[in-house]
């Protein structure tokens, strides 16, 4: 039976660069899923499942909240920054694949009645356990649209606790664009580009996606600490996560 769902799926490139204080890039294939909130049930078949163990999985424990019911979740957090529930709202995330998950970045789009992103709420995790949620404006900017944010949280050995994201967004049925760049002390120090095309969610390509990219988190991890490596032996400065990078704060 075909599975019709609202779903989507964006198969892409990751690419991240470093400005300062060494010049670092790096780029290859990754997918994020596209879901449409209201309708969480048509994530399931047979190899996908909600808060249940399987082959692949959402988990509500995995993002912000504490409630089984993912929806709640979102309303609790959308109070917390006094934000309301709009009639489309589209998380943007990876999911569990064989049990196992780390999301460097998950994205909650608010929409408004004309259907343009006018929120989003960028769920940030790092390796120490730490979690922080930016809630981050957006203004359209031609065929784009635009956020700053100030940074709060450690994420990376090599940069500061604080700085400014800026963020650019691209979203419509056929592709997804989202760019990320870091600035400290006024320098551009960051940019990490997902750019992605769409494919529909179904058994047969979510199935296609697990084949193609099953130790995908795992590699996430491994070649974030490879990375870093990399830049140890380049003589860069190493920070250190204060107390409250090692929470979840939301």
């Amino acid at each position: 039976m075909k599975n019709i769902s609202n779903h989507n799926i964006y198969e892409g490139t990751i690419y991240h660069k470093r400005f300062l204080p060494k010049k670092h890039d790096f780029k290859y294939n990754f997918y994020l899923l596209d879901i449409d909130v209201f309708d969480l049930e048509s994530l399931k078949n047979r190899i996908f499942s909600l808060n249940k163990l399987n082959f692949m999985s959402l988990q509500s424990s995995d993002h912000f909240g504490t409630s089984i019911d993912f929806l709640k979740n979102i309303e609790e957090l959308l109070k917390k920054f006094d934000l309301k529930a709009t009639s489309k709202m589209r998380f943007i995330t990876l999911p569990r694949v064989l049990n196992f998950v780390f999301n460097p970045i998950s994205v909650l789009v608010l929409f408004d009645e004309e259907n343009s992103p006018t929120h989003i709420l960028a769920e940030v995790h790092n390796y120490n356990n730490g979690r922080v949620v930016y809630p981050v404006k957006l203004e359209k900017k031609n065929n784009s649209y635009f956020g700053v944010v100030k940074k709060d949280m450690y994420v990376s050995p090599f940069f500061k606790c604080e700085g400014i994201y800026a963020f650019e967004l691209k979203y419509d049925e056929n592709k997804l664009f989202i760019k990320i760049d870091l600035y400290e002390d006024e320098q551009h120090k960051l940019t990490a580009v997902f750019n992605s095309k769409s494919k529909p969610y179904n058994f047969k390509n979510i199935l296609k996606i697990f084949l193609r990219y099953m130790f995908a988190t795992f590699l996430v991890v491994t070649r974030t600490f490879y990375h870093a490596f990399r830049l140890y032996i380049k003589g860069l400065k190493i920070y250190s996560p204060r107390e409250n990078d090692k929470i979840r704060r939301y």
